[in-house]
């Protein structure tokens, strides 16, 4: 079920614990093997459950962590509240408190960086921003430093580095899948990845000898930051795809 994209494993297990899920016109036991030309019900119960979820889009501050509470800091997630709710969110929906059930942030974004960070209660939502076979692309912004030299490090940074960063870097012992890498402006570039290793932009660029002194990412997939403002969210809107 999972891999055909209806819902998160989690998700699976719930609905097939409760009988809403039928293979072959017959209900679902738990643990089932499914077979490539078995017919897959779900029974609209489940559906409708599924529709009452939310995501969050939220323009996430500096000095808070995306996931769970560490070392003392705040998560993302307890900014979430009626007041900083975006006042001029094209939804329509309004905030209520079994919202915040099971949110769960879809990737990460530094402590020390802001930004698009995406939070659902959605399994689907979830699997095509983190699953294993994600191909959705993420967009940042990145302030950067070369050496001593803080204004125009275009110009002195070597455009054979610049190629590296697009494609030829390794972390952890694993060759980085292609990126796109371009200047912004003289002091700033533009990444664009399909992957999302712990802190890999401000290590790929310490490979190459940039010191990144801030990064922003502004876009998910088809989904943008645009004009919400710091600290503040709104909801993904019924028409929104990533």
């Amino acid at each position: 079920m999972a891999e055909l994209g209806l819902c998160s494993r989690r998700e699976a297990d719930d609905w097939i614990a409760q009988g809403w899920v039928k293979v072959n016109g017959e209900v679902a036991p738990m643990g089932l093997q499914v077979r490539p030309g078995d017919r897959i019900e779900v029974e609209r119960v489940a559906q409708g459950f599924q529709e009452q979820k939310v995501t969050i889009l939220m323009h996430k501050p500096m000095g808070y962590v995306s996931g769970q509470a560490e070392d003392g800091h705040t998560p993302a997630v307890a900014l979430i509240n009626p007041r900083t709710h975006w006042r001029e969110d094209p939804s329509g929906m309004r905030f209520s408190p079994p919202q915040l059930r099971g949110l769960a942030p879809c990737g990460r974004l530094d402590i020390d960086s802001v930004g698009l960070l995406v939070l659902t209660q959605d399994g689907r939502v979830a699997r095509q921003l983190i699953g294993e076979n994600s191909e959705v692309d993420k967009e940042y912004l990145v302030r950067v430093q070369y050496g001593e030299v803080a204004t125009d490090v275009q110009s002195a940074f070597p455009r054979e580095q610049l190629a590296r960063l697009c494609h030829g870097l390794s972390l952890d012992g694993q060759a980085l899948k292609p990126a796109k890498v371009d200047w912004q402006n003289p002091e700033q570039l533009r990444f664009v990845l399909t992957e999302g290793k712990k802190r890999q932009i401000r290590r790929m660029c310490e490979l190459v000898g940039l010191k990144v002194v801030g990064l922003k990412r502004i876009r998910i997939g088809r989904v943008v930051l645009g004009n919400l403002p710091v600290g503040q969210w709104r909801y993904l809107g019924p028409n929104e795809r990533f």
